[in-house]
């Protein structure tokens, strides 16, 4: 499904270049001598105007100089054409239709979507290669954009080259495939490869609606699929198919020094390696995937309601209720998504299950409905217990939806939109936000042994008194088949994940907001008040364990111990994997390998290791 307004593809594509070798060019080896400030509009080594209609035709015409179109909302508010910006602010299609703005706007005292000062907008690797090029002959600060939904900002940057990779958009089922170089070492299975530009909607719309199979991305349907897989990749069923890194089969990647590579098991098994969770713009740009697809249950399921408890004592039983409850229940590869502790003595569940009817889903919560029945008192259910199940081939298809489960969904309303647009109804205030604060932590699976479980309890409840904490137990593989454990230990991720039972994330954001717009400026004291408030709930679960490690995607923008945090014992490896393909550190992301050796703002070079 091709995304509307994007430049049509060049009748002319570029030949690309030939890779026999993974060692840098001597090019990029000499830019890592030499590059100590990366050059902005206006500096003296700025391309000329020759320069960038050079590249322009190197791209076939599709260099756009990038223009928000916040800036006319800011300069004539009251304008017709203002007010229909700000109204699809909220809308993940349309943000993803503009090379100047992201899926989040922005984090309050850290960062604003920005744009580039121009944009790619790349239909082919080669596209990819001459902007890689561009950047790195005239030392310019390059950013990468797919899905666009990066919490931490990195998707955007001022004053810098964007290679805009949205309609790269192909999704291709294989039945049996084989990664280039691995005949008879690899055997061939089911697989589909998928551009650098997709989002999870359309590829599980080719694999599972018309298919009849399963990959594992994402659950958001919107997200990237190439910046998801990068990152490590949890979705709705990973207690049971793993991580979609460890789904990776092939990835095609444009490194620093412009050459196109075909990174597997077998060719450039490191920097395979180091995409597989290492995180997405540090070291290459992916401009297609390859992902492992699986038989598809007969039923996908969700169960979601809402506890009340009339008291602080009742809360904190009701809690250790949950926490003996998801163990002895949930705690295996059924069950996935998450159960949130808030404030107001409030707990509320939604999760999903797959390879259960809805009649075993049903009986395997009958002993909490029984136990919470029994103690009218001190509980009440504001929303009711409800187990649904659709025949998984449906799970993701837009038209069965809206007939069945319309509540479900929010749909792309504009004229003309693809009708198979659509995001999930507990995602749509994700599109345009602006975030206070956001923290994520691994909690190991010892927690929940019986002995461990009243301290998990009391950090809990002590949050919870704060601010929602979230429990999403489908990020954390511990539960998970054997295989899949194995399959996720071969990638970058912070080896934390494996033995964790659960993701914890507190976060707090407001409705999209525009700096220098009269009436929707970001509420900045609000902001302060709530990230304090978020920092808090999860400083009381961190207690339990101070160094639990955090989830790159969802996380805290001002993560302190970020290369610990975020990869453990692997970053060192993934250091390596980035100085060998990326010695001049092109390639820049905040809080990403390598990025220490940089300003924050990624344009001046500060140490070199």
């Amino acid at each position: 499904m091709n995304r509307r307004r994007f430049l049509k593809t060049a009748l002319a594509v570029p030949v690309l270049p030939a890779v026999s070798s993974c060692a840098p060019a001597a090019a990029a080896k000499r830019a890592a001598a030499r590059t100590v400030r990366r050059v902005r509009p206006g500096d003296p080594g700025w391309p000329s105007a020759a320069s960038w209609e050079g590249l322009s035709r190197q791209v076939g015409g599709r260099l756009i100089r990038v223009q928000s179109p916040l800036d006319a909302c800011r300069e004539s508010p009251a304008r017709e054409a203002s007010r229909e910006v700000l109204r699809n602010l909220n809308n993940p299609f349309y943000l993803a239709e503009q090379p100047a703005l992201t899926q989040t706007l922005g984090w309050v005292d850290a960062w604003a979507c920005e744009p580039s000062a121009y944009a790619v907008a790349a239909v082919n690797a080669a596209d990819v290669v001459a902007a890689v090029n561009f950047a790195r002959d005239n030392n310019l600060r390059l950013v990468v954009k797919g899905g666009g939904h990066s919490y931490q900002g990195t998707s955007c940057a001022p004053d810098s080259l964007l290679i805009w990779t949205r309609a790269m958009n192909d999704v291709v089922p294989h039945d049996a495939f084989v990664p280039r170089g691995c005949a008879g070492k690899v055997p061939p299975q089911p697989a589909v490869s998928v551009g650098a530009g997709a989002i999870w909607m359309q590829a599980y719309d080719a694999v599972t609606t018309k298919a009849g199979r399963y990959v594992q991305g994402g659950g958001c349907t919107t997200v990237g699929v190439a910046g998801l897989i990068q990152s490590g990749g949890f979705g709705s069923f990973s207690k049971n198919y793993g991580l979609a890194a460890a789904g990776l089969l092939e990835a095609e990647v444009v490194t620093a020094d412009g050459a196109v590579r075909t990174a597997n098991a077998v060719n450039h098994p490191d920097l395979f390696w180091g995409l597989k969770g290492g995180g997405g713009g540090s070291l290459g740009v992916v401009t297609r995937v390859t992902l492992r697809t699986r038989p598809l249950p007969e039923y996908f399921g969700a169960v979601f309601g809402t506890i009340n408890a009339g008291s602080d004592a009742a809360f904190r039983q009701l809690t250790a209720r949950v926490i003996g409850f998801y163990r002895e229940r949930l705690f295996n590869p059924n069950w996935g998504e998450q159960i949130v502790f808030g404030r107001g003595n409030t707990l509320r569940i939604a999760m999903v299950f797959q390879g259960l009817d809805r009649q075993r889903a049903t009986d395997t919560w009958r002993p909490l409905t029984e136990w919470i029945a029994g103690s009218p008192r001190d509980f009440t259910f504001d929303v009711p217990l409800t187990v649904l199940e659709a025949p998984a081939r449906h799970f993701w298809n837009a038209e069965v939806l809206r007939k069945n489960a319309p509540a479900a969904i929010v749909s792309d309303e504009r004229p003309g939109a693809a009708a198979g647009n659509f995001v999930w109804a507990g995602d749509r205030d994700q599109a345009g936000q602006v975030l206070y604060g956001y923290r994520s932590a691994w909690l190991p699976a010892s927690l929940l042994e019986p002995d461990h479980q009243p301290r998990l309890v009391d950090a809990l409840v002590a949050a919870a008194g704060r601010w929602p904490v979230s429990l999403h137990f489908n990020k954390g593989l511990a539960g998970a088949p054997a295989e899949e454990a194995a399959a996720a230990r071969d990638t970058a991720i912070n080896p934390a994940a494996l033995d964790a039972f659960a993701l914890a994330i507190s976060g707090a954001g407001g409705p999209p907001a525009v700096a220098g717009v009269v009436g929707r400026e970001p509420d900045v004291a609000a902001a302060r008040r709530e990230a304090r408030e978020v920092g808090g709930a999860m400083d009381a679960l961190l207690e339990l364990v101070p160094a639990a490690g955090s989830y790159v995607s969802e996380s805290d923008f001002f993560e302190r111990g970020w290369r610990q945090s975020f990869w453990g014992s692997n970053y060192p490896r993934l250091a390596a994997v980035k100085e060998k393909y990326d010695p001049a550190g092109l390639f820049f992301v905040h809080h990403g390998v390598g990025s220490e050796q940089w300003s924050p703002d990624g344009f001046t070079r500060v140490r070199r290791t």
